[in-house]
């Protein structure tokens, strides 16, 4: 007996069994809410349809990290009050990037707490030292910042120069009796102040670096969202966030999708690839008329043969199980800024019911109105890729047309898929000044703890902070995987996968087609010679700009 342990047959190779169904692009994009870099490094994951933006506030120490302002706008624009529709996260779930963002929103309030007690009693009660400890500590990160290389050793020495001022005027204290000790503590406590707030940062960001990592790594990191399950009737801002999550499920698994010119299917990616069968219905026999059928009954021949592409002669692997759903497409402007999602008596919870996706099919083949696509698509490496194939078939006066389009969207920016560094620096040896060794330095500077000092009193207004310290502006329409997604086109194997499905898809469509025109006594002759002309083209197809028309 033996005993399969994941690894396939134990005689044969020990290669690990790879499955589609893990969660890359998702824990990749919600590790996003616990870094703690510099918030202009997503500009680095702009594409060239989709621009995130960081507008700058009023005080430069105010100014959130990537972690802070991610979660802040994640939050706000996916589950906050008022928001307009989402574009669909395929291949990842953007709940799941949501509880994170959440989870991370609370630590880091744990944190502002703590901070704010200690900014209270060591900076608020001896508020002229703290405002001079400040006003120091902005002077030398203005001038840290500086490109001129003098400029960093200056803004050490101020601070040095600063420090042994505080010691002298310890020392030699011009006041006598209350004020000489007001002013002691003025210049003492918001040191300690610091001291104190450094090790809570240190702890924080310890903790919030393991999830990051831990994300990336695969490892089961739980997001704790206490304020999403109501204790009792009376919690409304618990049960407004319980309804907003169930929104955002129930968008996510929505069948309308939005055409947006040469940016493609938003969510699907740009369409890289066209194969179009259109000839003449012509009746088989001349002394017959063709038996009337409608591009339903075409369409859902096709559904009923792509849902058998996991099938084949020979057990070599072949397709991952696809999902194969009827999609109404809208058509909005190429810098269209929002989208709006259909509504009235045909659409249940974000779903267009079956009735009106088959008038849709049937009806609006010309002229304004939404589109009827049936759908063919692969979650593939563990969300990284998606590959969706689309099919529509129109009849206009005796011709009918069938049409495949590819689009393929790719991994999501190197950016969220990068682990934690810890801060080093290189330094010579004492014995051996020729020689170089590498120290490790604290998660938190002295200015990360200022910064972080200064900003959690300010955590229960989110308004003014986000006015004094500046937000991430994220790009509309807005949706979680799409937006920061790279073309698969620099990955081999990606590359290759989404091009070895258009062919096997193109054929059974065609042959489901023609099966139907065969059955309503249709001459198929035409059909099958373009068919075959089609299937020799898209043997060897390449990627393209399909939605980019050089008229």
């Amino acid at each position: 007996m033996t005993v399969d342990s994941g690894y396939g047959d134990i005689f044969g190779p020990q290669v690990p069994r790879t499955g589609d169904e893990g969660q890359t692009a998702t824990f990749a994009l919600a590790s996003a809410a616990y870094r703690d870099t510099d918030v202009e490094k997503i500009l680095d994951a702009n594409s060239e349809w989709h621009q995130s933006a960081v507008k700058a506030g009023k005080i430069k120490l105010f100014k959130p990290n990537l972690g802070e302002a991610f979660s802040r706008a994640v939050v706000d624009r996916m589950v906050g009050p008022g928001r307009k529709p989402l574009i669909q996260s395929f291949g990842a779930e953007p709940q799941v990037v949501v509880e994170h963002c959440l989870a991370a929103n609370n630590i880091r309030k744990e944190r502002d707490n703590r901070l704010t007690v200690v900014m209270v009693l060591c900076g608020v009660l001896f508020l002229p030292g703290l405002l001079a400890w400040l006003l120091v500590f902005q002077l030398r990160t203005t001038m840290a910042k500086r490109e001129d290389k003098r400029a960093g050793a200056l803004a050490t020495a101020l601070l040095v120069a600063v420090g042994a001022l505080a010691v002298i005027f310890l020392i030699r204290m011009p006041f006598t009796g209350f004020w000489a000790w007001y002013a002691r503590g003025a210049v003492a406590l918001p040191v300690v102040g610091w001291y104190l707030a450094k090790q809570i940062c240190e702890r924080t960001a310890k903790d919030l670096r393991e999830r990051w990592d831990g994300l990336l790594a695969g490892s089961s990191v739980g997001a704790k969202v206490p304020e999403a399950v109501p204790s009792s009737p009376g919690e409304n801002a618990a049960e407004q966030l319980r309804q907003s999550l169930a929104k955002l499920s129930a968008e996510q698994q929505s069948n309308s999708v939005f055409y947006a010119g040469p940016k493609g299917i938003l969510g699907m990616g740009t369409r890289w690839g066209s194969w179009q069968l259109a000839e003449d219905l012509a009746p088989a026999d001349p002394a017959r008329e063709i038996h009337p059928f409608r591009s339903w009954d075409v369409i859902r021949s096709i559904h009923d043969q792509l849902k058998m592409l996991t099938r084949g002669p020979l057990n070599t692997g072949g397709f991952t199980p696809p999902s194969v759903r009827h999609w109404i497409v809208t058509p909005i402007g190429e810098n269209a800024k929002a989208v709006a999602r259909p509504g009235g008596t045909d659409v249940e919870a974000y779903q267009v019911k079956q009735h009106a996706i088959q008038d849709i099919c049937n009806k609006q083949q010309f002229g304004a109105g939404d589109r009827h696509y049936l759908g063919v698509q692969w979650t593939l490496w563990e969300g990284q890729l998606v590959i969706t194939m689309l099919i529509t078939v129109t009849v206009l006066h005796e011709t009918l047309r069938i049409e495949v389009t590819g689009h393929a969207l790719g991994p999501v920016h190197s950016l969220f898929t990068s682990k934690s560094e810890a801060p080093t620096k290189e330094v010579q040896k004492s014995l051996k000044p020729w020689e170089t060794r590498t120290i490790k330095l604290p998660l938190v500077n002295a200015d990360e703890v200022v910064r972080l000092a200064a900003r959690a009193p300010l955590g229960w207004y989110p308004p003014l902070l986000n006015w004094l310290g500046g937000t991430l502006s994220l790009p509309e329409p807005f949706g979680l995987r799409h937006a920061w997604a790279d073309k698969p086109w620099r990955h081999r194997f990606m590359a290759d996968d989404a091009l070895r499905a258009a062919t096997p898809v193109l054929r059974v469509v065609h042959a489901a087609a023609i099966r139907v025109l065969e059955e309503n006594g249709v001459d198929t002759e035409k059909f099958g010679a373009r068919s075959a002309f089609l299937s020799t083209a898209v043997q060897d197809p390449s990627p393209r700009k399909a939605d980019v028309y050089d008229a």
